[in-house]
């Protein structure tokens, strides 16, 4: 398989002003002419997937959507980086629907794979620890209870 597409950690790494500005400007340019090439569209959308703004990967993720709904060519590579702007924005049920789905076409992706996998792993342990202090702070208070009721 071809590993053409950048790993989760390259979405973390945003654009400068000046290179969104020039995506930016390509994307508005062809929306006046009423001809947005796809390549544009994507290469605009993935600029604002890599923003750290918000709103930026919000229309990103849309415009990446968009892409997937209308071009056949590019839903591959338009569902790793919907998941990954998922990822990005904190929205790891919606970027693991993405990541699956796009293993389930290519259950060999690496990409795929690594960053919502390691995730979703590691939220595991986190949930895992938290339920197990509860119990163990549960039980320590209704010890303290049952200790306090039998003095009286």
């Amino acid at each position: 398989m071809s590993s053409d597409l950048p790993y989760a950690a390259d979405a973390q790494v945003s654009l400068s002003y000046d290179e969104l500005e020039v995506l930016r400007s390509q994307y508005q340019k062809e929306l006046a002419q009423s001809h947005v090439t796809v390549q544009t569209k994507f290469n605009y959308a993935w600029g604002l997937v890599k923003s750290p703004v918000r709103d930026h990967q919000v229309e990103g993720v849309r415009l990446l959507q968009d892409i997937y709904r209308t071009e056949l060519t590019r839903r591959r590579e338009c569902l790793y980086y919907i998941a990954l702007g998922y990822y990005k924005m904190g929205n790891y049920e919606d970027a693991k629907s993405f990541n699956d789905f796009l293993l389930e076409k290519e259950p060999g992706n690496l990409q795929a794979q690594s960053p919502l996998r390691s995730h979703r792993t590691g939220q595991g342990y986190v949930g895992m620890a938290l339920a197990g202090g509860a119990v163990a702070l549960g039980t320590l208070l209704l010890a303290g209870f049952i200790r306090r009721a039998t003095r009286k």
